[in-house]
């Protein structure tokens, strides 16, 4: 794939530059979308950002990262709930159409109490994003993660969801990192794309072997995920948005960052 056209990068790919340095890097390197991730906004105007963006000649994709819903305590979620809405007025006034969820998972009690409180999170923001023209789309994330991170783990689970919530503002953002291990998924992305709520694909690679589970993601041909797979699978379920690399790494944060950019869209195009 050497065409760039559906290439979005993750501010948070490339950590270490600040929001600013990392539009002008992906313009000169001919990426078109950029997902811009709530840190990299801090103490700055996200419709300053936003306009900065727009002139360079990208698109803002999506905004990263809303949800961490369930907790014991009834505070603990209501604080949650203003947080993604804090998150929507983000987005809105960044001009990004679409807020990642990252569910979240109370480990002091039962998953499935983590899970309805998600969808009652979901319910409490949904109206006010759908006004400010924001999508949500809910991120099943791997096992692993169910502890803290998120109680929504497969893409069964968030069709699910989504098919409970009756939202069609509310979808799913594929993640390949989180879901290439499940003998379901492309036939739950099948089903996701024929239900309208494919709202974000999202690529790297898992790394052989992993020593950090969140913090070594690959770059793409590097590790062991069928990737063009769930790219083909997604595309013929409908889907013809960005492609969104996504890779969190402490070792590739820690080398020369323009270098490692031309590596990212090196492996973009050979292997998605």
């Amino acid at each position: 794939m050497n065409d760039l056209s559906r290439l979005c990068i993750h501010t948070a790919t490339t950590k270490p530059w600040s929001v600013e340095m990392a539009v002008e890097e992906y313009a000169r390197s001919g990426v078109r979308g950029i997902t811009v991730w709530r840190d990299a906004l801090a103490g700055r105007d996200p419709a300053a950002v936003g306009r900065r963006i727009s002139d360079a000649g990208l698109e803002v994709v999506s905004l990263c990262r809303g949800g961490f819903f369930p907790a014991v305590g009834a505070d603990a979620r209501k604080r949650a709930i203003d947080d993604n809405l804090r998150a929507v007025k983000e987005a809105e006034a960044l001009g990004a159409p679409l807020i990642v969820l990252v569910c979240g998972a109370d480990p002091a009690q039962p998953l499935e109490s983590s899970r309805a409180q998600i969808a009652e999170g979901i319910t409490a923001v949904g109206k006010r994003a759908a006004e400010a023209g924001v999508k949500l789309a809910v991120e099943p994330l791997h096992p692993m993660y169910a502890d803290t991170r998120s109680a929504v783990n497969t893409m069964q689970s968030a069709n699910d969801m989504c098919e409970h919530l009756g939202d069609p503002n509310v979808g799913v953002a594929v993640d390949v990192y989180h879901i290439w291990w499940d003998p379901n998924a492309i036939g739950e992305i099948q089903r996701c794309g024929a239900a309208g709520r494919l709202f974000a694909f999202h690529v790297c690679d898992w790394n052989v072997p992993t020593r950090d589970f969140l913090l070594d993601r690959e770059l793409m041909g590097e590790g062991c995920i069928d990737i063009r797979r769930f790219r083909e699978a997604v595309d013929s379920s409908g889907f013809s948005g960005f492609i969104e690399v996504e890779i969190f790494s402490t070792q590739y944060w820690s080398t020369e960052q323009s270098l490692y950019l031309q590596k990212v869209i090196s492996a973009y195009r050979q292997h998605v």
